[in-house]
């Protein structure tokens, strides 16, 4: 039976209704970032080499960067919780699996599952909070759209902590089974608290077929994004023919996607709402900054400076701990657009400063650079997805928002093709300093973008913001 919002107290926005939408997008960032601590015992545990194993990383980031906008789209045509609900079931699987099939290609398989199982979760939880407020009539709490940041972006930082303790404790496996209890959680709640697509009020028209989820979309989008992430990380003369396929096949998605009814990537809307482009763009740069600092300057902490799997994990809890408290601070912040520049002009500064370090740098001075990237993921997180809420038409938020969480995943995969640069070989004090000079310059670009976007600068967009004030009791 169905649960309903008189049924489960959910006719408000309660703890009841937010805690499964808490769970679930915290599934995502928390994968990507515990793996960069257990690459080196998965590869001497299953005996492949460093440039086999590295494609756990970019297996979960084709899949998530895929399926981010696929669940979107899904969400947006048969139901958030739907969608929801068959994604932490894919996490469930992906959990069990390398425990019971000891291979790498299990392995591999349950990266990939989990790219695509956490994907549904973020599209979903924000079309499940737009049907509500529209259910109810009221305006979304500030406090909510920010509690889905602190979340996933506070997970993502101490993902590598995590996984240094998990595995030093249990084995490599144990990062898997942490998917399990967690998705079990969500699961439950979510089936129990959450109101039923039936009563969304924002669904109209006839019944969802397949040409509503446009599949040659989702293949053109698929293959462009494959054939750039096989280029990027390697970066060779003989792929240089990867890149006229991934043109070709943007092309092809452009020229579709424009004659497409439904289509999958809304060119026409994108070219219309200039806002919503910019806020993807921004994004791309501000968690390039992100990526390349969590992945580089780990692997430069342990290969240059000397310091273990660990140590690496602690050393960036400062960026935890400042972009936790930072996204609290500005919850309830309704200004976007000195958020935004600071999300770049702090780790403009912080790349400018890593230039400075070298292999005998003294523990305070690591620990000064990392925290000059906390502060604006707080800053960029909270105020991006408010951007994104209040931007993105209302009828295709699930799909806007998987789109932003690909800009995401395409900042991620520019940053291993970066540090692939910088450290062909192994981690050096050089390779470091040229990815101090490449953070600096992107991410100051996103805080001039940030600086001159008319849509944040203008104040009637912000005084009329559809978010209110805070979560009601129960």
């Amino acid at each position: 039976m169905t649960a309903t919002p008189a049924q489960t107290g959910t006719g408000k926005f309660t703890w009841r209704f937010v805690t499964p939408l808490l769970i679930g997008p915290v599934l995502n960032p928390i994968n990507t970032s515990m793996i960069a601590v257990a690459l080196v015992p998965i590869s001497h545990d299953l005996h492949v080499t460093t440039a086999v194993v590295v494609w756990l990383v970019a297996g979960l980031y084709l899949a998530s960067a895929i399926a981010q906008p696929t669940m979107g789209k899904l969400a947006d045509v048969f139901g958030p919780k739907r969608v929801y609900l068959v994604g932490l079931v894919v996490v469930l699987v992906a959990g069990i699996l390398p425990n019971i099939w000891h291979d790498f290609s299990a392995v591999l398989i349950s990266r990939i599952l989990i790219g695509i199982g956490t994907s549904a979760a973020y599209p979903s939880a924000m079309s499940l909070i737009r049907d509500q407020s529209a259910r109810l009539d009221r305006q979304t709490p500030p406090a909510l759209l920010s509690g889905l940041s602190i979340a996933s972006q506070t997970v993502a930082a101490i993902g590598p902590v995590l996984g240094g303790l998990l595995i030093t404790g249990f084995g490599w496996q144990s990062i898997f089974l942490v998917n399990i209890p967690l998705a079990a959680v969500a699961l439950v709640t979510t089936i129990i608290w959450v109101p039923s697509d039936t009563t969304r009020p924002l669904r109209t028209g006839p019944k969802p077929t397949l040409r509503d989820i446009d599949p040659i979309g989702i293949v053109l989008f698929g293959g462009a994004l494959a054939s750039l992430l096989v280029f990027l990380l390697d970066l060779r003369i003989d792929t240089l023919w990867l890149v006229g396929v991934t043109v070709v096949l943007v092309a092809a998605l452009v020229w579709w996607s424009l004659r497409s009814t439904h289509p999958f990537v809304d060119i026409r809307m994108l070219r219309r709402n200039g806002a919503l482009s910019r806020t993807y763009l921004r994004m791309l740069l501000i968690y390039f900054g992100a990526y390349t600092m969590m992945y580089g300057f780990s692997q430069w902490v342990q290969g240059s400076a000397g310091y273990s799997a660990d140590q690496a994990g602690f050393i960036q809890l400062p960026t935890a701990v400042l972009a936790a408290l930072t996204s609290v601070a500005v919850a309830r912040n309704r200004r976007l657009r000195l958020p935004l520049v600071l999300s770049g002009a702090i780790p403009f500064l912080g790349g400018l400063l890593i230039v400075f370090l070298t292999h005998a740098s003294p523990l305070w001075m690591l620990l000064l650079v990392a925290a000059f990237f906390g502060v604006p993921q707080g800053l960029a997180s909270v105020s991006n997805q408010q951007a994104l809420f209040r931007q993105a038409p209302g009828d295709q938020l699930g799909t806007a928002s998987g789109l932003s969480r690909t800009a995401v995943y395409l900042g991620s995969i520019l940053s291993s093709a970066a540090i692939g640069l910088a450290f062909p070989h192994a981690p050096t004090d050089a390779g470091l300093h040229g990815l101090g000079i490449t953070i600096a310059v992107v991410v100051g670009a996103a805080a001039v973008l940030a600086l001159i976007d008319p849509a944040l600068r203008s104040r009637k967009s912000a005084d009329s913001e559809r978010v209110g004030d805070g979560l009601q009791a129960e």
